[in-house]
């Protein structure tokens, strides 16, 4: 579970986007990491507080219809189930773009259809093969972000071969902050966007054995160890390489690694990438096939799709996101500059309309759990319900910045359109009353949970 948690976070992003960051911010882009970092260990907080006290299957689908009306319930499982099936579709490209590297002579899309193959099989043998292939997956990744940051350290201490020590590239080339505290500011909602993923082990509790304690355990110390990775590497990669150089945009892991002279350097940092791409894709369908599955127990999906298999794998739901990430990877081929780029950018901040969900779900069923069952709430959110407040107060202030700056204006705008798509369907719904009666839904997924989920498809 602690590795599930850690390996959403840590994709591609943290080793080839930050380098963007890096370069409209410069150094003082670790504090855009560690704004966001502190931002997302809040939300990460506050879901834990409601997962501890009363796990459920779906999670925050689940804490948000019970705290703020089927409405958003439903927008908030929709919209999620959205976000990661085009995350799908944007991490089997990636991955083919990398594999084809290694092999010219595949078709790209062969290559990102592959493996969109290989890992939807994975998914659809057990929860513990995608467990199996997620742990193995993390750990590569852990292991090479702490290869990473010894390696650095030692550089910057003079510790290694030809190393120069010191701290001077921080404010060599321009200052800390060049481009000034407004391009600091700007830079912490790419820098949001980009720590997503660490909700996904409050999905995984409702299938583990002690889904209390294993989201105790994961949210009390993964979120500040994916922050020290983040924040740490890039201080570290800014301290190593001037931030004005043309290979930190391309990818700032391989520029540190070519300044120390680590070999084939290319060849490292893209099977590392592959790895993380090849996580985050492992990720995706399970957590999309997952929220699907929540969905389809309150009528909010197809009941068609509440069959599992044997083996505790909602197949159909699964495959019902597979379907539509192929097709998103023949977009990607077909039609890259309209079709695909639309998808890309009308996913962009459904995220963060979720994280405001689960923010503004937290208060109310905080407040509804001290009048109720105070025993509950073992983990609790820190000084509430004010830090709570100013975390709400600041993912409007994010998504509202989203909305204005050039770089991320489109992606709010078609995000929006995303919303208002899922808003209407909502209404089809209410209107021709497929709307059912409430499942119990802040009740334990434990052993009557596990009985439905095994039974055959």
């Amino acid at each position: 579970m602690n590795l599930i948690a850690l390996g959403g976070v840590i994709g591609a992003g943290l080793f080839i986007g930050s380098g963007v960051v890096i370069h409209q911010t410069g150094p003082a882009a670790v504090v855009s990491f560690l704004l966001a970092g502190m931002l997302t260990v809040l939300i990460m907080r506050m879901l834990a507080e409601m997962t501890v006290a009363r796990p459920a299957l779906g999670s925050f689908y689940v804490y948000a219809r019970e705290a703020l009306g089927r409405r958003a319930g439903f927008s908030v499982g929709w919209m999620y189930w959205y976000f990661f099936v085009i995350v799908v579709a944007v991490e089997a490209v990636a991955g083919g773009q990398i594999l084809h590297l290694w092999l010219p002579d595949v078709p790209l899309w062969a290559l990102s259809g592959g493996l969109l193959t290989l890992l939807t099989l994975t998914n659809l043998i057990s929860t513990r093969s995608y467990g199996e292939f997620e742990y193995w997956f993390s750990s590569i990744k852990v292991l090479a972000i702490v290869c990473f940051l010894t390696f650095g350290v030692l550089y910057v201490c003079g510790f290694w071969p030809n190393a120069h020590a010191g701290l001077a590239n921080l404010t060599a080339h321009g200052g800390f902050a060049p481009m000034g505290i407004g391009s600091v500011l700007a830079a912490v909602v790419p820098c949001v966007a980009f720590y997503t993923g660490a909700e996904i082990v409050t999905i995984a509790a409702a299938e583990s054995a002690e889904p209390q304690q294993a989201v105790a355990r994961a949210m009390r110390s993964i979120i500040f160890r994916v922050v020290a990775f983040y924040v740490g590497s890039v201080f570290l990669v800014v301290a190593i390489v001037p931030w004005t150089s043309p290979a930190i945009g391309v990818s700032p892991y391989a520029a540190v690694l070519s300044v120390l002279g680590v070999p084939a350097v290319s060849t490292v940092m893209n099977a590392v990438v592959l790895t993380a791409v090849l996580s985050c894709l492992n990720s995706a369908l399970y957590t999309s096939s997952r929220m699907l599955f929540a969905l389809t127990r309150t009528g909010d999906a197809p009941r068609a799709l509440t069959k599992l298999s044997r083996g505790g794998v909602p197949r159909r739901a699964l495959l019902a996101g597979t379907v539509v990430g192929y097709a998103s990877v023949l977009a990607a081929y077909l039609s890259p500059d309209v079709v695909f780029a639309f998808l890309v950018n009308s996913y962009g901040a459904v995220a963060l309309f979720v994280y405001l969900a689960i923010a503004m779900a937290q208060v109310r069923l905080r407040r509804r759990l001290e009048r109720t069952d105070p025993g509950a709430l073992t983990v609790r959110m820190w000084w509430f319900p004010w830090l709570s407040y100013l975390t709400i107060g600041l993912m409007v202030a994010v998504i509202l910045a989203m909305a204005v700056l050039p770089g991320t204006r489109s992606q709010f705008w078609l995000s929006l359109v995303t919303l208002v798509v899922v808003l209407v369907a909502y209404q089809i719904r209410a209107r021709r009353g497929t709307a059912d009666a409430d499942i119990p839904a802040m009740r334990s997924p434990q052993r009557a949970e596990r009985t439905e989920m095994s039974t055959s498809d």
